[in-house]
């Protein structure tokens, strides 16, 4: 069942993702990518080549690849810690669709494409900002904040 907001309107992702969506090239340095975290103040950046997404990089990441195992952030390359398979969604996909996919991918943020094009950025913390009105959108969030708890998988 598709959610609902006030007036009967679907509420789509779309409609709720971040579309100044910050991003970088695979060669930068993570050194690079941690300044630029910093100053925009977020948790991810989707990495591009071409204008084509290639992996998404998240804070995550940088403490489990770069951080733990005492690598230089100047000399380590944004495409050696980045996740490569990444999964994309789409600006119609209604919002409990959109949870469930990251549910199910066990992931916190999901960069949105129209066609080949990135258009945005929807995280766990944009749909909790929703949920307030239907309780198994509610459900599934509180299981995906919580998913750090489930083993992990390792990136590709």
């Amino acid at each position: 069942m598709p959610y609902l907001l006030g007036l009967g309107l679907v509420l789509k992702i779309g409609d709720l993702m971040v579309k100044n969506v910050i991003t970088l090239q695979p060669d930068a340095s993570a050194y690079d990518a941690v300044k630029l975290l910093n100053k925009n103040r977020i948790g991810c950046l989707v990495v591009v080549r071409n204008g084509e997404i290639v992996g998404i990089l998240t804070e995550r990441d940088l403490l489990e690849r770069v951080l733990e195992k005492c690598r230089n952030p100047k000399e380590t390359q944004v495409s050696e810690i980045m996740t490569k398979h990444v999964i994309v969604g789409r600006p119609e996909m209604d919002l409990l669709e959109a949870t469930r996919l990251m549910f199910k991918i066990k992931v916190k943020k999901l960069p949105i494409t129209d066609g080949n094009r990135l258009v945005g950025v929807v995280t766990l913390t944009d749909i909790a900002r929703t949920t307030n009105v239907d309780e198994e959108t509610v459900g599934l969030v509180e299981k995906l904040s919580n998913m750090h708890m489930l083993p992990q998988q390792t990136a590709q």
